[in-house]
């Protein structure tokens, strides 16, 4: 009897332990939105009430692993103003959703990599099954450093997830994602569609 008294207690204090982690979590992510919002440099006060983001999720928060590849030769991206940019393959992201592999390519712009801050910028853009619908139309971002990848693992966080500065205004050139970056999963997190239109 006090074994099964043992094995009630421990499960009750991992189960509260597991509801207070998950609590946290989704403060830490209420609060990067906040800020988000707040510091846009593009969307005027007046327009803020307009972003719309999904509730946090930590399934979406995956540990990756991470392959270099060795681009010397790289590609142009399309852009939202039907102009190219110059990128190379950093490297491959191999993660899992609900049990599911699935693969992203992670791009370093060679003009950002002549700049002495942005030289470790690491860009991962995709679209994913919510991509034209919940989501903004021509995909959205991610972005890490070189240095947030540790012994070829980096923990990505899609709950981080944002759009370009071209679903706000016209006036930007904002980099199309591949389709190799097309993830077939919904991506129910970070932020949704703008509920302004421009």
């Amino acid at each position: 009897m006090q074994r099964v008294f043992i094995l009630i207690a421990v499960f009750f204090l991992y189960s509260t332990a597991l509801a207070q982690q998950k609590d946290f979590y989704a403060k830490s992510i209420k609060a990067y939105q906040k800020n988000y919002v707040e510091s846009h440099e593009v969307v005027p006060k007046k327009d803020k009430k307009y972003f719309r983001f999904y509730p946090a999720d930590s399934k979406y928060n995956v540990s990756c692993h991470f392959e270099r590849i060795t681009d010397t030769v790289g590609f142009t991206m399309n852009t939202s103003a039907n102009t190219l940019k110059f990128y190379y393959r950093y490297g491959q992201l191999d993660f899992m959703i609900d049990d599911k592999e699935y693969l992203l390519y992670v791009y370093q712009s060679k003009d950002l990599m002549q700049s002495e801050k942005y030289r470790n910028y690491l860009f991962v853009p995709f679209t994913d099954a919510t991509t034209g619908d919940e989501t903004y139309g021509s995909g959205r971002y991610l972005e890490f450093y070189i240095q947030d990848i540790q012994n070829n693992i980096l923990q990505l966080d899609f709950n981080k997830a944002y759009n370009p500065y071209c679903a706000y205004s016209p006036d930007y050139k904002c980099p199309i994602p591949p389709k190799e970056n097309f993830l077939t999963v919904a991506i129910r997190a970070g932020e949704m569609n703008f509920a302004k239109g421009h």
